[in-house]
């Protein structure tokens, strides 16, 4: 009973394995199969071993393909090298992992595959808040929650998060781009166009030292009447001071025309130069706008124009607010979204 047991476990582990394929594409080539020699005829084989069968050998590539090349010197110069050109240097910009650094950060998060350092503060608030300004993103918590749910709320918030910062970044990157180069030559937008300055010592001091000319070569002319040594602030306050004058007068001219419209009657126009806000009105009839205002297109002007004297109507901006200002400008969503849209130089 024994020996009939003990034939049966030879059988049964007499074949030998199918060798493994090797990892280079060749064809499996297996050995056919062979049987056990009697128990008579010489000694029983013994049980393959299951480690054997995982050796590594079984899964090495051939010596040749295995064997790593020798690195080769790069034929594109590194970052910053003599030889780097300005096209490449440019794409290394573009393909730059994105990050978003606050100069306040003291945490940071994986978003989409992109950094975000983010200030963090602890304060007297029920609920985390999220902020994304000029430096980048603020993150606020209440004392009592722990990190972890803060750390799964900015998860939750991170495609937000991102569009804002991206936006924030390409809007600064605008305005960058619409800094004025105060010199002889410079272009300074007016009216949704643009102003070309010239430098003109000739002309006489006092109001009349800056004035418009035609245009020549299709460009609309001011002619500052300053040296051409002048600084750049010297030419920036002069064209400065000519465009407020002619917002002022502008201003008046569209107040006039439509306060009738809207029954309304105002009492006295005053500049600002606020960062942020265009206008304002007060009950009294006064009003203030931005003398920025003279950069955009005439449309955009009376927009924020109407937009005030509504206010003498209603001072809030409630349904029937929109609905008077609609009265005048049926399209101001558009042009709002304009004002908030196109860049100007900031001065």
């Amino acid at each position: 009973m024994m020996q009939k047991l003990l034939q049966r476990t030879l059988d049964l582990f007499a074949s030998e394995p199918a060798a493994l394929a090797p990892l280079t594409g060749q064809p499996n080539k297996t050995k056919a199969p062979r049987r056990a020699p009697s128990p008579g005829r010489g000694r029983a084989p013994a049980m393959p071993d299951l480690l054997d069968l995982m050796r590594p050998e079984a899964f090495e590539l051939p010596r040749d393909a295995a064997q790593p090349q020798a690195a080769q010197p790069s034929t594109h110069p590194a970052a910053g090298s003599p030889g780097s050109t300005g096209a490449e240097q440019s794409l290394r910009d573009a393909l730059a992992p994105a990050s978003f650094r606050h100069p306040e950060a003291s945490r940071e998060a994986l978003l989409s595959g992109v950094l975000v350092a983010y200030a963090f503060r602890r304060g007297k608030r029920r609920t985390i808040g999220f902020s994304v300004g000029a430096e980048g993103l603020a993150v606020s918590a209440p004392k009592w929650v722990p990190l972890q749910d803060i750390d799964r709320s900015v998860q939750e918030k991170g495609s937000w998060i991102l569009k804002k910062l991206q936006e924030t970044r390409e809007r600064h990157r605008r305005m960058a781009s619409a800094q004025v180069d105060w010199r002889d030559g410079a272009s300074v937008p007016y009216l949704g166009g643009s102003l070309k300055v010239l430098l003109d010592p000739s002309q006489g001091k006092g109001r009349s030292q800056a004035q418009v000319c035609p245009p020549l070569d299709g460009l609309q002319l001011l002619t500052l009447g300053l040296p051409h040594s002048a600084s750049q602030a010297q030419i920036r306050d002069a064209a400065q001071a000519w465009l407020m004058r002619q917002a002022k007068q502008l201003f008046e001219q569209r107040l006039n025309h439509f306060a009738p419209q809207l029954g309304v009657q105002w009492r006295r126009l005053s500049l600002s130069s606020a960062g942020t806000r265009w206008g304002s009105a007060s009950i009294d009839g006064s009003i203030r706008l931005n003398w920025r205002l003279i950069h955009f297109k005439p449309s955009v002007i009376d927009y924020v124009v109407v937009h005030e004297l509504s206010h003498l109507r209603v001072m809030d901006h409630s349904p029937k607010f929109w609905d008077t200002v609609r009265t005048i400008v049926p399209d101001y969503a558009v042009l709002r979204g304009q004002l908030k849209d196109e860049m100007i130089p900031t001065w």
